[in-house]
């Protein structure tokens, strides 16, 4: 037998390999407030997640509320006096974004909500003469609306997509009602003056469903074909997630509102002008037009698979000017982060609520 002998290291190798260890311990640490103010300016927080347990579970009974024009369905766990959490799903997701993450913040004793988004679910309009508004303000105030309905004065705010765009502009123009957020992709927040600069033709190409939506064709196209839709969304945004028909369909059910494709189209024919807004919603939107900052103590946080449209952390970390940390999430996570890393957007909601 011969004995292979590995050769010992040198003394820069030595410091290297140090210096790798200690790096990787202080990225399982909690961030402190002082750190993560600190850290907005350093490197990204890395988290592996391959080997994060996961927590098959299921959703406790819908409830319904009225808020604002709409009548919201949502879920909700952990005690009534706890410290809230509202947790927003994007398009084309559902509330189950977040089966697995609830019950971890439930069980520390968070009240954790998680509505359906107008045209989702069983969420709907109270009124049949309300515009099926997508636009961004829009969404941002039946969050609002869902905390006036609850007795709610401040929450956690996190998602991601959509959500995560909503939150932010809660964050932007109601920092009182803000906690903390937590922001898949991070600043989210746009204009229609910005969507008219054309994109480099990689970009483009990267929003094809986007100009899709802004065709007849499109939109016949998504009502007919919304589940092969959302299935083909969920493969390119998140390449490397192995998610089962089970896990598809319980989603793909939230599709089947009757609100659900005008709320989808008015929202990307919106944002390129290619769709009005309302006027009640005009003074918000030319404030978020001017992309404000946002003061909140925050936590953005990225898969390091993300196969949709994404901004690059450092073109936003600057709008972020409070308490602020990043986090990239390793281990093949895609868009959907909160389903497919679980523990990783549970560890940076507790993070983010601890300094608010």
């Amino acid at each position: 037998m011969v004995t292979i002998r590995k050769p010992a290291l040198t003394n820069v190798e030595r410091r290297r390999f140090m210096a790798l260890t200690a790096a990787t311990m202080a990225s399982t640490q909690i961030v402190a407030k002082s750190a993560l103010a600190a850290e907005a300016t350093t490197s990204a927080h890395a988290v592996k997640s391959s080997e994060v347990p996961r927590y098959k579970t299921s959703f406790p009974p819908l409830k319904q509320i009225d808020a604002g024009p709409l009548s919201i369905a949502y879920v909700e766990d952990g005690p009534a006096d706890g410290p809230v959490m509202i947790l927003l799903h994007g398009w084309p997701y559902d509330i189950h974004s977040f089966v697995e993450v609830v019950p971890l913040l439930a069980s520390e004793g968070y009240r954790v909500i998680v509505p359906y988004l107008r045209g989702y679910g069983a969420t709907r309009f109270l009124s049949a003469d309300t515009p099926r508004n997508g636009q961004q303000t829009a969404l941002a105030l039946d969050v609002i609306a869902l905390m006036d309905a609850m007795k709610i004065e401040k929450a956690v705010l996190g998602g991601f997509d959509w959500g995560a765009r909503s939150a932010n502009v809660v964050a932007a123009l109601w920092p009182g009602r803000c906690a903390a957020l937590v922001s898949v992709s991070g600043y989210l927040i746009g204009s229609q003056h910005a969507s008219e600069a054309p994109l480099p033709p990689k970009a483009e190409l990267a929003w094809w469903y986007q100009f899709y939506f802004a065709t007849e064709r499109g939109r016949l196209g998504y009502e007919r074909n919304r589940r092969d839709f959302a299935r083909l969304i969920w493969q390119s945004a998140s390449p490397d997630w192995r998610f089962d028909d089970a896990t598809f369909e319980r989603t793909a059910r939230a599709f089947d509102n009757p609100d659900h494709v005008a709320i989808v189209i008015h929202n990307y024919r919106w944002r390129l002008s290619l769709a009005q807004g309302e006027a009640l919603y005009e003074t918000y939107e030319s404030r978020l037009a001017s992309a404000p900052a946002i003061t909140v103590p925050t936590i953005t946080i990225e898969g390091d698979a993300n196969g949709a449209p994404h901004p690059e952390p450092a073109s936003y970390a600057a709008k972020y000017t409070g308490p602020y940390a990043h986090r990239l999430i390793r281990g093949g996570i895609g868009h959907n982060l909160p389903q497919e890393a679980p523990a990783a957007f549970a560890d940076a909601i507790r993070d983010a609520a601890h300094q608010a």
